[in-house]
């Protein structure tokens, strides 16, 4: 139960006292307000200067924020912190913008660590690299004896040279085996060095896996990194046992600056016996910021690569893909999940997904009777019509990621054109499901390809790239600035059974809270990308400071 103010008021000094804000709490009954006031790491008082400052003391520290604005802490409702963070241990590619530059970036990368095995990196976008341009020679000519493997934005497709193919079993000057995914020259028919679909998974599987110190040092780089974007609570929508000891050893030495809900993945050949396992990790892992009481079930895969399921043939073709899991081994896993109290979520992007997804939560239901559910569907490519007020009937969270709503996005074109102008209406429904009662949350599936709330709300608002250069995608599934900043906090505080904890400015939950350079209500959606995060909180503790803004100094304790 909430503390009341009055309670807190009576109690010692704030330790902190946020003024001259414009503090957005998403309470309903107190929208807005100018100060906070924190003690303990718990919001002590919400409302204007002079109630908060009534709890000042000798030892509290006074923010005036001059009109700045306050969030509650941001969640991330679906990333991969450990693959970003390794992903910026190893050679960062994101940045690079041509394919000379991601050549020198790989050469310098190599140079800089003499004493790996492997060089490895990702992050390069396929927009910015010419067709054809990026060549198996020119990565051996840079390394020749060491294998090279630089993975794109979305991980999906990987530049590799020769010794990587070769301990991958594959010759890089022979013509055979054929492999799906294996890019080959149109003349020589030997490999080019992209790898995509199986190939990339062949090559991928040889890679040494990273150590513990390696691990933890990748998981602080990610969590710093979101704590800069006022980031206090994210979701592991991937979590193994190596990657949960990582975190449980982070939770218990005080390292972890986010809460962290962590998705155990559902072997899809597993079946209903796998969730005792489950449960017993489940059991062994939660800590004081841990958590692994959710389940990650893979329905499909990409609309772009004909691999997510569909309800009719993709556009000019006879495929539809397929789920990767049998309806009745899914139905069955679900049942149990959600017996056992599960956090249910599922990869769904093709619309046959979708709807084996929300069927499999509607016969658990069924089989369960009344309990508390907080079930999702991750990325929604595209849902058909008639099942997307299910949603909001089976109560059903729709989590989507918004920086995909763009005509620029890298693999937006082939989406659309493997959808098809009747379906790509439907491509990330994320105002109907609103308009239908349904509740929706917001990721960023990071790595692929920004870790940037604001960056995304600007999207989830006009369906544009960010400069505006191109029409909306799908005008009429823009949000507004109130939704998108809800499915980023109160919604996704509630699916992460976090709701009497954070999400909303409150007087008795944690101090999780962000501090914006300006009000998002007072500017145009497309100026949301030029926003920067100055403090973010957890807990009541600074975790991020930009080092643009000054803190004033607090006075120090008599004894």
């Amino acid at each position: 139960m909430l503390l009341t103010a009055t309670l807190c008021q009576a109690r010692s000094g704030a330790d902190t006292i946020l003024r001259g804000a414009h503090v957005y709490t998403l309470d309903a009954a107190q929208p807005w307000a100018s100060a906070i006031a924190i003690r303990d790491g718990r919001i002590a008082y919400v409302g204007d200067a002079a109630g908060a400052l009534a709890l000042r003391d000798a030892r509290t520290r006074v923010i005036d924020l001059q009109g700045r604005m306050v969030l509650p802490g941001l969640h991330d409702s679906h990333m991969h912190p450990m693959s970003g963070g390794m992903r910026l241990l190893r050679c960062d590619l994101a940045n690079v913008a041509s394919a000379q530059e991601l050549l020198a970036a790989a050469r310098s990368c190599a140079a800089r660590k003499p004493a790996r095995a492997w060089v490895l990196g990702g992050g390069w976008s396929p927009q910015r690299i010419e067709p054809g341009a990026l060549q198996r020679a020119d990565l051996d000519a840079i390394e020749s004896k060491r294998p090279v493997y630089l993975a794109n934005e979305d991980g999906f497709t990987a530049w590799v040279n020769g010794p990587a193919l070769a301990l991958a079993g594959i010759d890089p000057q022979g013509v055979a085996p054929e492999i799906d995914g294996l890019a080959r020259d149109p003349l020589t028919h030997r490999p080019t060095g992209i790898v995509s679909a199986a190939a990339n998974d062949q090559l991928h599987r040889r890679i040494p896996k990273p150590t513990q110190l390696e691990y933890r040092e990748a998981l602080r780089r990610a969590t710093q990194l979101a704590n800069s974007f006022g980031i206090t609570s994210v979701f592991d929508a991937a979590a193994n046992p190596l990657l949960l000891d990582a975190y449980r050893a982070a939770d218990r030495q005080g390292e972890l600056s986010v809460r962290v809900v962590a998705a155990q993945t559902v072997d899809p050949k597993g079946g209903a016996g796998q969730v005792e396992a489950m449960i017993a990790l489940r059991d062994a892992v939660r800590g004081t910021r841990l958590r692994a009481d959710a389940a990650k079930i893979f329905l499909d895969g990409e609309i772009d690569m004909h691999t997510a399921a569909m309800l009719a043939p993709y556009a000019g073709s006879s495929e539809r893909g397929a789920l990767l899991i049998d309806v009745p081994a899914l139905d069955a896993i679900v049942t149990r999940l959600d017996a056992a109290g599960f956090l249910i979520h599922m990869h769904a992007m093709g619309d046959a997904a979708v709807r084996a997804g929300l069927d499999a939560i509607e016969l658990a239901e069924r089989n369960n009777g009344a309990r508390d559910r907080r079930h999702q569907l991750a990325h929604i490519g595209v849902a058909d019509p008639d099942d997307i007020p299910r949603f909001g009937k089976l109560g059903v969270a729709a989590n989507f990621s918004p920086l995909w709503f763009r005509a620029d996005d890298s693999a937006s074109v082939s989406i659309r054109a493997a959808l098809g102008a009747q379906r790509e209406q439907w491509n990330y429904p994320i105002a109907s499901v609103l308009e239908h009662g349904g509740l929706i949350a917001a990721s960023s599936d990071w790595p692929a390809p920004s870790l940037n709330p604001l960056l995304a709300m600007q999207v989830a608002m006009t369906r544009q790239p960010f400069d505006g250069s191109q029409p909306p995608l799908q005008p009429e599934q823009r949000v507004s600035l109130a939704a998108i900043i809800a499915a980023y906090t109160k919604n996704a505080a509630w699916l992460a059974q976090e709701d009497q904890l954070d999400g909303s400015i409150e007087v008795g939950k944690a101090a999780d809270l962000a501090v914006l350079d300006r009000n998002l209500f007072e500017i145009a959606p497309a100026q949301l990308r030029n926003v920067r995060v100055l403090l973010t909180f957890l807990d009541g503790h600074v975790v991020y400071r930009n080092p643009a803004f000054a803190l004033p100094r607090v006075r120090s304790a008599r004894h």
